[in-house]
C-alpha cells in the first residue's frame, strides 16, 4: 500500500461515514433516517381532550368552534380522519397507554371513586416503556385509571402526575368532591374547576422547560370538554357554540401555549405532538355536549359518531406538512409506534393489540393501515368491527346485523348486510374469533387471552394522603 494512502482525509472519511450511515438506512422510513441523522431520541406530547367530538374542530369541520391551533397543527402534520378510540374514557385511556383492546387488560368500563380495581402492576405502558430509553415522563390531567395508590400514573411509569384521578362529574352523591392530585397526594379538594386548564397548561410547560435537555414524554389529559362544563374568564362567553365551544377554544389556547413553548426552546424539531380524542360526543347534554357530524351517534355507542375521532400528529421536518390520511388507525397504535421511534422494545411477552404506523407518518407511498380488523366493545359486549371499508354492528336481541360500507355511507344510514351476505359471513367469523380471543358478555365467552386488573382489597397498600388545609 502506498504509504501516503494509509490514513484517509477527513473529507474522506466523513465521504466513507456517509456512504455506511445511507447503506444502513435503506429500507427504513423517513422518520427512522431523521432520528438516526439527529442521534437523538425523540420527545412525545400526547394531548387527549375529554368528549371531544369529530366535528369539534376547525379543520374537522366544525362551523362555529375557531380552533387556530390545532388547525396550523394539521397544516403542518397529518390529520387522519379515520383514527379509532374507545366508546368511554376508562377504557379509551387504558387503550392508549397500553396498546392493547380494553377488555384484554381488564378495564372494559368507566371506573368510579369506590371500585378497587385498576389498572394492574403487570401492564406497561407508554411510559414503562420509553423509560427504558431513559425518558422522564408525565401526566399531567385526569387519568381514571384506578385512584387507589398502586393504580395512580407515578406507580405506572410516569416520573410526576398533576390531576383529576377520574372524572370531573364524580364528586356527588355519596362521592367524596373532586380532588385536585399532585404525585399520590390531594392538594384541593374540591378542585376548583374554572382553572384547570390553565392549571394544566401551566404544569405542562414547567414540564417542559425542566426536561428540554433529556427526552421526555408528556401526557397531556384535559378535564374539559367532560361536564360539568368550566372556563377561565378569559375564554367565558368567546366563543360562537355556547359554554361547550368556550371550553373547547380553552383546549385550542393550551395547545398553542405548548407548541410555542416547543418552539421557544428549541425542540419542535425533535417532538412528536398527539392531539385526539378519548371517545366521541356526549350527545345527551345537548347544548353542553359536542358534534360527531357527519358521523352516526355518540358517545358510549360503538357506532362510528362514538368511537372515532379527530386525530391530528405533528413533527416538523420529519412527517410531511399537510398529509391527510383516511388509513385505519387507533390509538392503540401509539405505543409501538414511539416504542420503535425511540428504539425501544415493544413488550414481548404478551399480546400487544397496536400495531407500527411508522411508515403512513412518514407519509411512505402506498402505505396502508397495518389492521386487518378492529373490534369494538362496549362494556364487556362485543358489538361491532371494521374490516376494511365494511363495518358491521352486530346482531342482539334488539336488532339483526347491520351492515355498512363506510367509504360510500360515512354516517351508516344504509345497510346493506342483505346485499353481501358473504361480507357478513366473514365478518362473523373475525367476530368469534374475537370472543374467542377476548370474550363477549352477549354469547357468555370467557375468552383466552384477557388478563387480570389490579387489584386492591384491603387499605394495606396504603390510602391516598390529603395536603388539604396542611401547613
Amino acid at each position: 500500500m502506498n504509504e501516503k494512502r494509509r490514513f484517509m482525509s477527513r473529507r474522506e472519511f466523513l465521504r466513507a461515514s456517509m456512504a455506511g450511515t445511507a447503506a444502513a438506512m435503506i429500507g427504513l422510513t423517513g422518520l427512522d433516517k431523521a432520528i438516526a441523522a439527529d442521534n437523538r431520541p425523540p420527545n412525545f406530547v400526547v394531548i387527549l381532550v375529554d368528549d371531544l367530538g369529530y366535528q369539534d374542530v376547525g379543520c374537522f369541520g366544525s362551523p362555529l368552534i375557531s380552533t387556530p391551533n390545532e388547525d396550523r397543527m394539521a397544516r403542518e402534520g397529518i390529520k387522519f380522519t379515520s383514527f379509532y378510540a374507545q366508546t368511554v374514557c376508562t377504557p379509551s385511556r387504558a387503550a392508549l397507554l397500553t396498546g392493547c383492546y380494553p377488555t384484554r387488560v381488564s378495564l372494559p368500563r368507566v371506573l368510579n371513586p369506590k371500585d378497587k380495581i385498576g389498572i394492574s402492576s403487570k401492564e406497561k405502558t407508554i411510559a414503562d416503556v420509553l423509560k427504558t430509553r431513559g425518558y422522564t415522563s408525565a401526566c399531567i390531567g385526569k387519568w381514571h385509571l384506578g385512584w387507589e395508590k398502586p393504580f395512580l400514573p407515578t406507580h405506572h411509569g410516569f416520573d410526576y402526575f398533576y390531576g383529576l384521578p377520574y372524572s370531573n362529574d364524580m364528586g356527588h352523591g355519596t362521592n367524596p368532591p373532586v380532588p385536585l392530585m399532585q404525585g399520590d397526594r390531594i392538594i384541593e379538594q374540591p378542585v376548583n374547576q374554572d382553572t384547570l386548564t390553565q392549571r394544566y397548561t401551566s404544569e405542562a410547560i414547567k414540564f417542559i422547560e425542566e426536561n428540554k435537555d433529556r427526552p421526555f414524554f408528556l401526557y397531556l389529559a384535559h378535564t374539559m370538554v367532560h361536564i360539568p362544563l368550566h372556563v377561565s374568564e378569559a375564554f367565558r362567553g368567546k366563543s360562537k357554540r355556547g359554554l361547550y365551544g368556550d371550553a373547547a377554544e380553552e383546549v385550542d389556547w393550551s395547545t398553542g401555549q405548548v407548541m410555542d413553548t416547543l418552539k421557544k426552546l428549541g425542540l419542535d424539531d425533535n417532538t412528536l405532538v398527539v392531539f385526539t380524542s378519548d371517545n366521541g360526543p356526549w350527545l345527551q347534554q345537548r347544548e353542553n355536549g359536542g358534534c360527531a357530524l357527519p358521523l352516526r351517534d355518540g358517545k358510549g355507542t360503538t357506532y362510528d359518531g362514538g368511537v372515532r375521532v379527530p386525530c391530528i400528529i405533528r413533527w416538523p421536518g420529519r412527517i410531511p406538512a399537510g398529509l391527510v390520511s383516511n388509513e385505519v388507525v387507533t390509538e392503540m397504535d401509539l405505543l409501538p409506534t414511539f416504542a420503535k421511534l425511540a428504539g425501544a422494545e415493544v413488550p414481548s411477552d404478551r399480546i400487544i393489540d397496536g400495531k407500527d404506523i411508522r411508515p403512513i407518518l412518514s407519509g411512505t407511498h402506498g402505505a396502508v393501515s397495518p389492521h386487518e380488523v378492529l373490534f369494538f366493545y362496549r362494556d364487556n359486549r362485543l358489538q361491532a368491527l371494521r374490516c376494511g371499508k365494511w363495518k358491521m354492528d352486530l346482531a342482539n336481541e334488539k336488532k339483526p346485523v347491520e351492515l355498512y360500507d363506510m367509504d360510500a355511507d360515512i354516517g351508516e344510514k344504509n345497510d346493506v348486510a342483505a346485499l353481501y351476505p358473504s361480507v357478513v359471513k366473514k365478518l362473523s367469523e373475525m367476530a368469534e374469533n374475537c370472543r374467542q380471543d377476548l370474550g363477549d358478555a352477549i354469547t357468555h365467552t370467557e375468552g383466552k387471552n384477557r388478563r387480570a386488573p389490579g387489584r386492591v382489597e384491603t387499605a394495606a397498600n396504603g390510602p391516598i394522603q390529603s395536603q388539604v388545609n396542611k401547613k
